[in-house]
């Protein structure tokens, strides 16, 4: 039986930092969906109350910079007080790079709560690939472009040389292994390919050797939303736990609209900006391409 949600809501999540937070309340606002985001979880009474009409929303964390332990103590929290809405998921948005490592922003720490917290799940799915980013996982390893450049993560100009978080390895299953023991199967490019029944039934095959994670490899927009659909195809039994990037909110999306669920029609009132004489710009990044 599906779980009751609540005010129509169609996910919620948490993000590992708060610029990441806004990324994926970006991914859904620019399709149309109404969506708010907090710095901590609200209560079942403020949405009710204040935001009546939104169907997702997010809190903004800062996982990303915490210790594993410091992350039991924080999302052990976190987690109870999302699933108390009963959306059909429950997301924890990571960097579309995958910053992380077993001392800081384990995502590995993420999955190991999610499998307890969320134990009804068959899997967790793991996505993080956004095309839009131009970011792409192939065959389990996880690319990023620089400019006109596109490279494998360990090769990255910026992510190999992470001051906290290298990035030492692309295969984002051997990264994890360092960071949990968890059991991670791939639904790869060939996997994705094709008519949605053929999809679903290499996907139950995947899940015969009970794997607990499904990492999904995205390289374009049809796989992205083919992988959208299989995500949407788990809520119809289970409350969902997702890890990824805001490439979930882009598979979702892109699902829900070629289901008449959303309308997908905000994207292009939110591109009219005036013209202004001035411009400030602040940025605190380290990046070569920001700093």
């Amino acid at each position: 039986m599906k779980p009751e949600s609540t005010n129509h809501l169609l996910l919620c999540y948490y993000g590992d930092d708060f610029t990441g937070s806004t990324d994926s309340m970006e991914a859904l606002a620019a399709h149309g969906v109404k969506t708010v985001l907090f710095l901590q979880p609200p209560t079942i009474e403020q949405l009710k109350e204040k935001f009546p009409d939104i169907q997702c929303f997010g809190v903004a964390g800062t996982s990303r910079s915490m210790t594993p332990e410091a992350m039991e103590r924080e999302l052990q929290q976190v987690f109870r007080q999302l699933q108390l809405f009963k959306t059909p998921i429950v997301h924890y948005k990571v960097c579309s790079t995958f910053d992380s490592s077993p001392a800081v922003g384990s995502i590995g720490k993420v999955i190991d709560i999610g499998k307890q917290r969320f134990a009804e799940s068959r899997v967790i799915p793991l996505l993080v690939g956004a095309p839009a980013l131009q970011r792409y996982t192939v065959f389990g390893n996880h690319f990023a472009t620089v400019c006109e450049d596109t490279y494998r993560l360990d090769r990255h100009p910026t992510m190999s040389k992470h001051p906290i978080t290298p990035m030492h390895e692309s295969d984002l299953r051997i990264h994890l292994n360092n960071q949990t023991s968890s059991k991670i199967a791939l639904m790869d490019l060939f996997d994705l390919e094709g008519d949605l029944d053929a999809v679903i039934q290499r996907f139950e095959r995947r899940l015969e050797s009970r794997p607990d994670v499904m990492l999904f490899d995205v390289f374009d927009q049809k796989r992205l939303e083919t992988a959208g659909a299989l995500l949407w195809r788990e809520t119809q039994t289970t409350q969902l736990f997702v890890v990824g990037s805001s490439g979930v909110q882009y598979a979702l999306t892109s699902y829900w609209k070629s289901q008449g669920m959303i309308d997908g029609s905000n994207l292009e009132s939110m591109n009219h900006c005036q013209p202004v004489e001035q411009l400030l710009v602040i940025s605190g990044s380290c990046s070569p391409v920001t700093r």
